[in-house]
This record gives C-alpha cells, structure tokens and sequence, in this order.
C-alpha cells in the first residue's frame, strides 16, 4: 500500500543483453539514432535525447504512450503469449500450474462464450445486493463485495503497522470513487467538467447493459454521482496523502464505532473477513465521519444502484462485448486518449500475467531470463549503496548525529533482486474455461483471502510485490528495502550484447537502483527508520535543514506545465527527490569504472555524454495529451520530460558536459539548483 514505484505505466521485458549463437550485425547504438539533433539540449534535452525516436515512431492508436516502456511490453507480451499458448494446448494435469495458466488465457481468448454468458457471472453477486434492505444488509453486502476485490464505499486492507512494522493492522482509507480522485468531481476547467458529464453518461449507459430501463439509468446515474461527489468532498487532495504522520490514526474498534455510530464496525469486520480484532489504523478519520452520514441519508436504493455500478465497474472488462467496449470508451478514450482496443490476445495476455504472473514467473526464469542477471543487479546495486554512504559522509548540511542514523538505515536497506527464493503457493484457485470473469474472480477472492491471513501474524519479510518478469522496482518504507526484479538489467537496442557501463548506471544504477534507494530518504521515506517504523531519527536543525531543500524541488517542480496543468510539486516532491538522487549516485557510481576513468569514447561520445544520454533513454516515453492530464491530475509521478530535464538540470557535470549557458530553458544558476543526497 505505501510501496514507492520506479514507474507507473506497469513495464515488462525479455529483451537479452547475454552474447547468444544468432549471425552478428552490425550495431546501431541506439544513443545516437534516439537523437534528434536539430534540438538544442540547452533548450529540451528530453527531445534531444529521445526527439528521433520519437518522429519515427507515433504513438499507435491502441495506447496512450510510446517508448522503451512500450518496445519492452511488446516482446515480453509476444513472450507470455508463448507461456500461454503451449499451456493451452497442452493436456496438463488438472490443478497443475500449466493448466491453471493455460485454461485462464483459453477462458479468455473465447469470445463467443464470453459474450453468450453476457452478465451472468456477476448474476448471483447482483442477487445479494437487491436483497439489501436496511443498514446492517448494507454494511453486510459492502464487506462482501470487498472479497471480491472491489472498493466499494471506502478502502480497506491489511498491512504492516507505520509505527510497528512487525505487525500487520486492518487499515482503512477513503476510496469509493469511480473516477479515482477527488478533484475530477471539483475542478471547474472546461476539461475536467466535460469529463464529468461524459462519466454521468457513461454510468447510465453501462446501467442500461447491466438491464436497467433508459429512464431509470438516467435518474440512477445522477444519483450515483451524487454519491461519489459526496464522498469525494470528504476525501484528501493527493498530496495530503503523502504525509504518513497526518494518515496514521490508530483508534481502538470502540473508538471507531464512536465516531461512526451508524456503522457497527465488529459487524462490518466479519463481512470483511476478520473474527475478532480490537484495534484499527484509520486514514482519513473525516471520510468515515462523513460515510458515516451518508449511510442514513442517503437512501437504501441508492446505495444498492451504486454497489452494483461498483461491480461491474470492476469486472468490465472481463464481460460482453458491449460492457467491455463502453468500459474502454470511458476510461481508455475519454480519459486516456486512446482510440483503439489492443487486439483480444494483448488484453488477455496482460490479464493472465497480472493474474498468474507468480506462476508465469516461474516459467519466464527458467525460459527467458540471461544467465548471470541477478549477479549483475546485485553487483551494480551495491555499487550504488556504496556511493551513497560516501555521500551521505561529505554532506555540508547534515550533523555527524543525523549522519550516523542514515549511513546505519542505509546499511540496512534489503536489497530483493532478481526473484524470489520462493514462490507463492496458488494451489487453491480452481481455474477452468467456463467463464473469464470467474476466473478473474476467483483470483481476486484468493489475493483477498492472502491478505486476510496476515492479519495477526507476523510480517513476512522475504515477500515480493511484483513479478521477476515486471520491468519496474519499488522501495517499501516499513521494510527497509528495495525490490528490483530481474528483468531491470536488460536495455532494448542491445540484444545480444552486454551495453557499456554508462548505459548499465544510467539506467539501471540512476533511474532503478539509485532512485529505489533515495525514497529511503525522501519526503516520506526519510521518516521511517532503519527497521521501517515511522520514527524520527533527524536532529530538530537537520529536519529543518532538510525540508528547506526538499521545498526548493517542490517549487522547482511547481513551475513545469503541460498544456494548461502545472505540475503537483507537493504531491510528485518524493518522486522528484528520487529522480535527482538516482541521477546523481548512478553518475557516481560511473564514475569509478574503467569506462569512465580512461575516457574511453564509444559511437563518438564521451563517457559524460553516454551517461547523461543514456538516463534520458531510461525515460523515453512520448505520451499524448489525454494521458498527461490525467497523470498530472492523479499521479505521484512527473510527466516523463521532466524526470529528465528537472534533475539533469540540477548537476554541475550535466551543465558542462553540454555546455548548458545562462538564458537556456535547460540552465539553472547555483543558487536555485537543489543538491540533497
């Protein structure tokens, strides 16, 4: 729940940098056929950069983004679909993980019987909520349909305690919201209002399908958006969520029910899964309090019209043919700019890795994944953790007392690379090729029943949150560590061919490993300590010292503006942090191998410009308008150009390198350039 991603856009790659028994060709190094040259890098040097690739390569109808993201996706989908296919037409034994997999990509890859079942997975599900009558058959149908994996009215999970990391707590949070976040049902730009009456609109005609008469859809679709409006008033702005002290309220179950008096909590908990429990961690206390209203005033119709949006909402895609379409035409189009459906075998390609990658997982090692990978990560990571502690020593703002804590967390950051030593069992999801959904369902009641074992058993340290075939990384506060599965050592452009060390430290050293390790100690991660309870472990000046520096890259941030949105500083300030810091301990690490050292030239670029050239690659995304609103509306994260232009435009040997002069967009004089980490 609080681990802080590498990237959002989930990313995936095969693509192999071992030597392999293919004909040699000649090499094209993708550094200098990315460029587009006749871009200034003193004006955008994420044009610069990545402008060539980007004029030879449009963004495809059926996406909202373009890049190495996307070049990455496309062969490991080719290489799933692979994993998939010989599960398919193999007759495997029934439980076996071949047969899970396969009957999982069969169910839906079978067209004609998913839109001959129409809505009838959902059927009995819908059943329960008509039978809703008052507020205890309510509150009972909600914590049902949190088993299911929705979210219906609030958010609800089970997840290590902030300040007791050894222990897992029932956390709840505000949630709900079919658009997400709150300021879609607030903003007064002509955007962000279109979007909302496209969104009324499409609820009454996903009703329609679900059954409902035009009449009755069109009066339930403005309830439901009064509902969700309401709920929204009450929820936090995005970057007030990112403060952990002001989002942790721990409060006995009597408390709780003190505070939400219409709702029975001890009721509520055992819909939800949990026999008996006597504390929780309560996000956003007035989200409850305002829930809590809504259960009475609001009446009994209009919150069963809303769990069943709340339903299908979840399981669209998984439907009919027309369900699916009206879902992709919302949120795909409407809110993404995308404006065409990925063939049938992409989409079920994604779901059944998404659903199954653990099992996937295990096939893609022994099958796709270079010998020597782990080792390699391993080796550059520690490379990384080095610098930093060498850093972290030379610091002129830090005092020895605060400097000491930070080299022991640091020390103590979990590296977890490659994958896992051992896999998750999921022996007991039944998987067949009667129904899409059901299987979809069924995977989604499992993670379900996983998460409800954790309650009142202690952490399970040595458990990964993605998959070895997922090309992303993330750091988990409350356990001190870092995650980057294998996958992260491979660069497209160098197939067959390990790439030179400016490229391994500018993408995997800077943008993976360095900026992993800084959320150790960004806005957020630097109030955890080395055992991952949130504690503070900073001297009174040194915090201050600290936070001056992190508000310099939240003005910095603030002033960068796509269209007519400006960028969230507050909200995106931890991302941002991690970016400069990867950046720079990547270069650092760099800087100490014999690439670097010798000078040595490759493809005519000198080991500084490999370096910085090759960071841009680690962002190269062209992404269209749609989406970047929205991103910028929703995300933690920067729009990509400026993960690259805001940190590069901070270091001294960026400016020299490329001869960065005063009135450039790209110059930052020394007294505004933010140095941390």
């Amino acid at each position: 729940m609080k681990l802080l991603q590498r990237i959002t856009i989930l990313s995936l790659t095969t693509l192999s940098i071992i030597s392999c028994d293919k004909k040699e060709t000649a090499f094209v190094d993708p550094l200098l056929t990315n460029r587009d040259t006749t871009i200034n890098p003193s004006d955008d040097f994420f044009n610069y950069a990545n402008g060539g690739w980007f004029k030879k390569h449009p963004i495809p109808s059926s996406e909202r983004s373009n890049g190495i993201f996307r070049m990455i996706q496309d062969t490991i989908n080719n290489q799933v679909k692979s994993i998939c296919e010989k599960s398919a037409e193999a007759n495997a034994e029934k439980g076996s993980n071949k047969q899970k997999i396969g009957d999982f990509y069969a169910s839906g890859m079978d067209s004609i019987a998913v839109n001959k079942l129409g809505i009838s997975p959902l059927k009995n599900d819908f059943a329960k909520i008509d039978a809703v009558k008052d507020v205890p058959s309510l509150l009972k149908t909600i914590g049902y349909l949190h088993t299911l994996g929705t979210s219906a009215g609030f958010s609800f999970y089970v997840y290590q305690d902030d300040k007791n990391s050894a222990k897992n707590m029932l956390q709840f949070s505000q949630g709900g919201l079919g658009l997400g976040q709150r300021d879609y049902y607030f903003n007064t730009d002509a955007e962000t209002v279109k979007i909302r009456n496209e969104y009324v609109k499409h609820v009454q005609k996903m009703l329609e399908l679900i059954g409902e008469k035009p009449e009755v859809a069109t009066k339930n679709a403005n309830s439901i958006m009064k509902l969700e409006t309401e709920l929204a008033k009450s929820s936090r702005k995005l970057e007030a969520l990112r403060d952990p002290n002001k989002n942790y309220n721990k409060m006995s179950v009597a408390a709780f029910n003190a505070i939400t008096p219409k709702i029975d909590w001890n009721f509520t908990l055992k819909e939800l899964g949990i026999a008996k429990a006597d504390s929780v961690i309560v996000g956003q206390p007035e989200f409850y309090k305002a829930f809590n209203s809504m259960i009475k005033s609001y009446a009994i119709e209009d919150w069963k019209t809303y769990l069943k949006w709340n339903l299908v909402n979840t399981y669209a895609s998984y439907l009919n043919k027309e369900i699916e379409d009206q879902n992709f035409k919302f949120y795909s189009t409407i809110l993404g700019g995308v404006k065409t459906q990925k063939p049938r075998w992409k989409r079920v390609v994604e779901q059944t890795n998404g659903s199954l990658g653990e099992l996937i997982g295990q096939v893609y090692v022994d099958e796709y994944l270079p010998k020597g990978s782990k080792e390699k990560l391993l080796e550059i990571g520690n490379n990384i953790r080095d610098v930093y502690a060498e850093r972290i020593k030379k610091l002129d703002w830090m005092s020895e007392p605060t400097k000491k804590k930070a080299l022991y967390k640091l020390s103590k950051i979990v590296m977890k690379v490659g994958y896992p030593d051992k896999w998750k069992d999921l022996s007991s999801i039944t998987i067949d090729r009667n129904s899409y959904c059901k299987n979809v369902m069924e995977v989604s009641k499992w993670e379900y029943s996983e998460m409800i074992k954790k309650y009142g058993k202690p952490v399970d340290r040595t458990e990964w949150g993605m998959f070895p075939q997922t090309y992303n990384a993330y750091y988990n506060p409350s356990n001190n560590e870092i995650c980057v599965p294998a996958c992260n050592i491979l660069v497209p452009g160098y197939e067959g061919r390990m790439p030179d060390d400016a490229i391994l430290y500018g993408i995997i050293g800077g943008s993976t490993f360095g900026h992993e390790i800084t959320h150790g100690f960004d806005d957020q991660g630097s109030q955890y300590d080395d055992k991952g309870n949130l504690n503070n472990w900073w001297t009174a000046e040194d915090l201050k010292k600290f936070k001056q520096k992190t508000q310099l890259i939240v003005n910095q941030y603030s002033k960068f503006k796509v269209g007519d949105k400006f960028v969230n500083g507050d909200a995106t300030q931890g991302e941002n942090i991690a970016d400069l810091g990867g950046v720079v301990m990547g270069y650092e690490a760099f800087k100490k191998t014999k690439q670097y050292k010798s000078n040595e030239k490759i493809s005519g670029l000198s080991p500084d410009q490999r370096y910085f050239l090759a960071y841009g690659y680690a962002w190269m995304v062209n992404a269209n308008k749609e989406y970047l609103s929205q991103q910028i509306m929703t995300d933690v994260h920067s729009p990509a150009q400026f993960r690259i232009n805001g940190p590069l435009a901070n270091i001294p040997e960026f400016h020299k390198t490329f001869n960065i002069k005063p009135g450039s967009t790209m110059y930052q004089p020394d007294s505004l350039r933010v140095v941390i980490w």
